[in-house]
């Protein structure tokens, strides 16, 4: 059930968004509650594009994420960043979980997939001000009531 349960949130995170255009979305619970997958591709406003997939055990009462990538780029198809597990950087501290992120490769660890979402909303809807500073929400308030 436990897995059902993940699988379904990542449906609902999804579908909930809808300035997003889905243009690939597949969930597979190979094994009921214990081996499911997800995979889609997701067009932003601006043309980006995150493409993604996952494979989750259920080993007991813990989910274990065995295999992943989140790969964001933009329209021109310039890689923004990518979350992978792939084992090909061995001296990162996170091993085999790692980023790829400005032109340079970080220890990371594996990000869910809201995450990933929140990430990329921050790039595409930055807060703050027009002459590029930001300020928090409750001292933006104060300042210019």
């Amino acid at each position: 059930m436990r897995l059902r349960r993940y699988l379904e949130r990542l449906h609902n995170t999804i579908y909930s968004r809808r300035e997003i255009h889905v243009e690939y979305f597949r969930v597979e619970e190979v094994l009921s509650d214990r081996l499911g997958a997800i995979a889609g591709r997701l067009r932003f406003h601006d043309g980006s594009l995150l493409e993604f997939d996952e494979t989750v055990i259920g080993r007991g009462v813990v989910l274990v994420k065995t295999d992943y990538a989140y790969h964001y780029q933009r329209a021109d198809g310039t890689l923004v960043f990518r979350y992978d597990n792939a084992p090909h950087h061995p001296e990162v501290s996170t091993y085999p979980d790692h980023i790829h992120i400005k032109g340079r490769v970080e220890a990371a660890e594996p990000p869910d997939l809201s995450d990933v979402l929140r990430q990329i909303d921050e790039m595409l809807y930055p807060t703050g001000r027009q002459d590029g500073t930001s300020r928090e929400r409750g001292e933006e308030e104060q300042n210019d009531v």
